[in-house]
């Protein structure tokens, strides 16, 4: 992630050489209170912490006691989103969501709400790894994702925010794709396929889509319902003909006398109107 503009802002890289040498009392001399520091020595030290040390964990604590000792100071909403922004670089993701929220809460119309907005989406996104997990995370990212992109809509997150959001939203429809697949292998056709009818109706724009409606076709064919499996493959026809998942599903339909084309009077139907012949009522 970017490291923000607000530090330069602040306090510049001469400005924490010369409070190293000459403060270094609160990082190395622990026995020196911090009450008798100004709220910018404090907030230089943390900014030290951060870029020379590498120590984001260390860098929220002093960013934490700039908020506690001078709590209606600039230096104070400073500290608050850099707070945040260290505790994200340390992957505390708890806590960092909990800083972001408290800038968004005090200050929601300053110039780094959005930033701060952004830094609580990155807390969910950044969670989101393996395709197994629970999806709560995700959901949770595609909201916060979401009200960067609406509520902040010409800052410069937002569009990181866009293409973040795309991705969170293909995650989910790989979750389904998965369960889908791992009924599909076990001969559960019926639970098969209303994972595979999420991904076609709910998530059209992913690249799930044409594996899906090829998943569809198997499930259709293996039920014997040859109606729904053409029109799945008139669906994938239209829309994917040049991938390896359309060439699949015709062989699969040929392989049974049969061609792609819309039979079905089902959802498939429906899908079939919209997407084709865009029909939406």
């Amino acid at each position: 992630m970017a490291k923000r503009s607000i530090r330069i802002r602040a306090v510049g890289a001469v400005a924490i050489l010369a409070l190293t040498a000459s403060c270094g009392a609160i990082g190395s001399r622990r026995e020196q209170p911090l009450e008798t520091f100004s709220a910018q020595q404090i907030y230089q030290k943390a900014e030290y912490e951060l870029e020379t040390n590498r120590d984001p964990e260390e860098a929220a604590r002093l960013y934490g006691e700039v908020e506690r000792l001078y709590p209606y100071s600039e230096w104070a909403k400073r500290a608050l989103i850099m707070q945040a922004f260290a505790y994200h670089q340390d992957r505390d993701y708890e806590n960092a969501r909990v800083a972001a929220q408290r800038y968004i809460d005090f200050y929601p119309a300053d110039e780094d709400a959005a930033y701060a907005q952004y830094l609580l989406a990155l807390s969910y996104y950044d969670q989101i790894d393996l395709v197994g997990r629970d999806q709560g995370l995700t959901f949770q990212a595609l909201q916060a994702l979401r009200t960067v992109i609406e509520r902040y809509p010409d800052s410069e997150y937002a569009r990181s925010a866009i293409l973040k959001f795309d991705l969170a939203f293909d995650h989910l429809a790989a979750k389904e794709m998965e369960v889908g697949r791992y009924y599909l292998k076990r001969g559960h056709y019926t639970a098969a396929i209303n994972r595979f009818r999420v991904v076609v109706e709910d998530f059209q724009t992913t690249t799930h889509t044409p594996e899906a409606l090829y998943r569809l076709i198997e499930s259709y064919l293996a039920l014997g319902l040859d109606d729904e499996a053409q029109t799945a493959g008139a669906i994938l026809g239209y829309n994917f003909q040049g991938t390896e998942w359309y060439k699949d599903g015709y062989s699969l339909l040929r392989g049974q006398g049969l061609e792609p084309e819309p039979r079905s009077t089902g959802w498939l139907r429906t899908v079939y109107r919209q997407m084709i012949k865009g029909e939406w009522l």
